[in-house]
């Protein structure tokens, strides 16, 4: 139970991004008068627009790395994991909104931390099903 209260609040938090990272690009349209479906047009509306994109797409494939490194390796060393991840995903946000180059550090430090989470699940999987 404990498990899943600590990953339950992961996916809150990813709730809470998405709701920010979305709420952004409304802004973003209503500042810079850019009307759905449309989604080119100045390009600090288009940087914001990408960077909600693209946080969007990796979503799903850390919800599911954060589910079983937690379930299958251990839940404290994926808890951290998880928030790292969550705090590089804002600093990026926040760095393509600024500018292209503002995304690349925290780019790397996310990408570093999702081969982190496939690790941790793969490592957790191979002992779970590989020990008597």
């Amino acid at each position: 139970l404990a498990k899943q209260a600590l990953l339950g609040s992961h996916h809150c938090c990813v709730v809470l991004f998405s709701a920010y990272f979305a709420l952004q690009v409304i802004y973003a349209r209503r500042q810079y008068k850019i009307s759905p479906p449309e989604t080119a047009g100045h390009p600090e509306f288009e940087r914001i627009f990408r960077a909600q994109a693209n946080c969007s797409e990796y979503f799903p494939i850390f919800i599911s790395l954060l589910w079983v490194a937690g379930i299958f390796f251990h839940q404290g060393v994926t808890a951290v994991c998880g928030l790292l991840y969550l705090y590089t995903r804002l600093k990026y946000f926040q760095g393509y909104a600024v500018a292209a180059q503002g995304r690349l550090g925290p780019l790397y430090a996310s990408a570093w931390l999702l081969w982190l989470l496939l690790g941790l699940a793969m490592a957790g999987l191979l002992a779970h099903f590989l020990q008597p």
